[in-house]
């Protein structure tokens, strides 16, 4: 059977195109708000936040909910609330505050998965919420909806408030000098990467979603200097490296988020690389 037999055999199946659909929407989010989070040297806070969603799945787990992101999605978001206040806190600091939350989170997931486990594979449970899922089976047409339209109002939001978020990345207080709310606008970017990272942490898992959204954002920073040619060159690289990574996945059997990591890195070394030869 050749490539392009293989392709059309599998995306035949409605849960090939539901992953498709999923990593691509969930990908491109990640690398708008990316760029943000890096210039703001503020790139860990993805990291922090996709350490508390496992600590938010473990709960509802645990719990029974039938649909886990009614628990995951406003405890993520809450999160984001606290870290980005606790990071302006003059005696606890922003990278003291997500180092506290993430390995606290950690901890506290797995805890709890253990201890009140309801299922006789905690391991497998475990390795699936923190590196994401390792078939494309797992996907049903609800949580492609929901990642949709979580997409569409994320991408919506940061291109309604592009001009706004510019400002408030670059120099704050030239922000609210001229009349923007910084601390409302940051407030807002946490709340859409803490969407983001509930939005990708089925597939790609808690541990790796973070890398989504900072390496398309090193690769186009590499490439441009024009921060509207960067948000749309990281756009078009996260894109193609889910695509590609999906690709890669289905020909490999090789699980769909660390294929689709690997592909986002490799995309950043080659940059890098060519960058060293030609500046």
């Amino acid at each position: 059977m050749s490539i392009f037999e293989t392709f059309r055999m599998y995306f035949s199946y409605p849960f090939v195109r539901y992953a498709f659909v999923v990593a691509v929407v969930m990908s491109l989010s990640a690398s708008l708000l990316g760029i943000t989070l890096v210039l703001k040297r503020f790139s860990f806070i993805g990291d922090g936040l996709s350490h508390v969603a496992f600590g938010a799945m473990a709960v509802a787990t645990v719990f029974g909910s039938i649909n886990n992101n009614v628990i995951v999605l406003p405890l993520t978001i809450l999160a984001a609330v606290i870290l980005l206040k606790t990071g302006n806190n003059t005696k606890v600091k922003g990278d003291a505050a997500i180092a506290v939350f993430s390995v606290g989170a950690l901890a506290v997931g797995y805890f709890i998965m253990n201890v009140f486990s309801v299922s006789s594979n905690v391991s497998g449970d475990v390795c699936s919420t923190l590196f994401g899922s390792t078939s494309l089976l797992t996907l049903n047409e609800g949580e492609v909806w929901f990642s949709v339209v979580l997409a569409v109002i994320v991408i919506a939001l940061f291109v309604i408030l592009y001009n706004r978020i510019f400002a408030v990345t670059f120099d704050e207080d030239f922000a609210n000098a001229t009349g923007i709310n910084a601390d409302r606008y940051n407030l807002i970017i946490a709340i859409l990467i803490a969407v983001v990272i509930v939005m990708g942490m089925k597939m790609v898992g808690s541990l790796l979603i973070s890398a989504l959204v900072i390496f398309p954002a090193l690769s186009a920073m590499r490439l441009f200097d024009d921060y509207r040619r960067v948000v749309i060159c990281s756009a078009v690289i996260a894109v193609v490296c889910a695509v590609f990574g999906m690709l890669l996945s289905i020909l490999l059997s090789t699980p769909v988020g660390a294929t689709i990591v690997i592909a986002d890195m490799a995309v950043f070394v080659a940059v890098v690389l060519i960058r060293s030869v030609f500046k």
